[in-house]
């Protein structure tokens, strides 16, 4: 036997830190806000420090972009005919929004951009250039990028009006109906 004092080694996983690091973000930016939320706190929630944060995501607004949950949701939206492209996307954008309980990135951007103007513009800007380099896989011709914008723009009032303020008839409306109204509002952005 060996006198010699063992010492236990760290494993390094990087894409179970970078898992844990978006997990922690995606919560804490839906309890506090993206302005209170800190990358200290995101650390700490993570079990990381907060310089493994940093490296793997450079700033709070990288992080943030990178804790939204869109891209998971356009590989569901793929499979499909343009014509039924609106469904697909009112279908899965309600579901996703109804089964966040309120922690929802996209929730806490809005939420936050009456506390930090300036951020949420960097981050809504951010989000609008991930989604039209998303979106133009499924969406075509050349006034596609306009048509993204306004498809962003109606999903952020829905956004608002249900999931912010709860106020109003789409906070009162089934999310069956929620779906089929704007399933016709997103036929007329998208296919004209």
């Amino acid at each position: 036997m060996s006198s010699e004092p063992t010492t236990k080694r760290r494993r390094r996983d990087p894409e179970a830190s970078r898992a844990a690091i978006l997990d922690a973000a995606r919560a804490a930016f839906a309890e506090r806000g993206y302005a209170r939320a800190t990358i200290r706190e995101i650390a700490q929630r993570a079990g990381v420090t907060h310089g493994l944060v940093m490296r793997h995501f450079s700033s709070k607004e990288q992080l943030f972009i990178a804790a939204m949950p869109e891209g998971r949701d356009l590989r569901d939206l793929m499979p499909g005919s343009p014509e039924t492209l609106p469904e697909r996307i009112a279908q899965t954008f309600v579901d996703r929004m109804e089964h966040a309980d309120g922690n929802d990135p996209f929730i806490a951007l809005i939420r936050g951009a009456a506390s930090d103007e300036h951020a949420a513009t960097n981050l809504y800007l951010a989000m609008r250039q991930r989604s039209i380099e998303s979106y133009r896989a499924l969406i075509t011709g050349p006034d596609a990028e306009e048509r993204i914008d306004l498809l962003g723009a109606h999903l952020i009032g829905v956004t608002f009006s249900r999931y912010v303020i709860k106020s109003g008839p789409l906070s009162e409306m089934t999310s069956e109906v929620l779906v089929h109204h704007l399933t016709r509002t997103l036929r007329n952005i998208l296919l004209g």
